[in-house]
């Protein structure tokens, strides 16, 4: 049974200057994305450039595996890119409404001096900020000691460094001297999953 009538409504105290921040931040995180799957597309092409001029079996397949997760890398890449773009989209509508409701209605309101004159209020409000924060970099710095020790006990296993499908598809198109293909590669996959 929800009793979602009797919580405290968020969107009372929120700020258009709020999602305006907030706006800002994902368009920040957005673009820095997109370099890092240029940058990443880029360092594909590169790597499979180098592939197809090697001559040494083991670089290739160094340079398989690396294409392999560069293309791994850009498809999380991508798939945050579309969230935040969505998320941007759900906002912007938010704020347009908050620009609505400021349009129709005059913004009166407690003054910026009588708010800051309430030192007790302000103190207590800065510590539960503060005590947030400490509270949100423990947890971070405990998840970080988490994933070390895992890190820590973690072997290689051989099966995960041979040659896959994949791998064994890229060494023989940088064999062939062939271009770098989405479609031919799933082709060529196929053709070799049958042999």
């Amino acid at each position: 049974m929800s009793f979602w009538p009797f919580k405290k409504n968020k969107f009372k105290t929120l700020r258009r200057e709020e999602v305006l921040d907030a706006l800002l931040s994902l368009d920040s995180r957005l673009k820095s994305l997109e370099e890092e799957i240029v940058s990443k597309s880029n360092e594909e092409k590169e790597l499979f450039e180098k592939g197809k001029k090697e001559t040494n079996r083991q670089l290739r397949l160094l340079y398989a595996k690396k294409i392999d997760a560069l293309k791994s890398d850009q498809q999380n890449l991508l798939q945050r890119s579309l969230y935040i773009m969505y998320n941007t989209q759900l906002l912007k509508q938010l704020k347009d409404a908050m620009e609505d409701k400021e349009f129709v209605t005059s913004a009166s309101g407690v003054s910026l001096q009588e708010l800051l004159g309430d030192q007790k209020n302000l103190a207590q409000f800065l510590n539960k900020i503060l005590k947030t924060r400490i509270k949100s970099e423990e947890i971070m710095t405990s998840a970080d000691d988490i994933f070390n020790q895992i890190k820590d006990s973690y072997s290689p296993d051989e099966r995960i460094y041979g040659i896959n499908k994949n791998d064994d598809q890229l060494l023989a198109m940088f064999e062939e001297g062939e271009d770098l293909n989405e479609e031919q590669f799933g082709e060529e996959g196929e053709k070799n999953a049958n042999i």
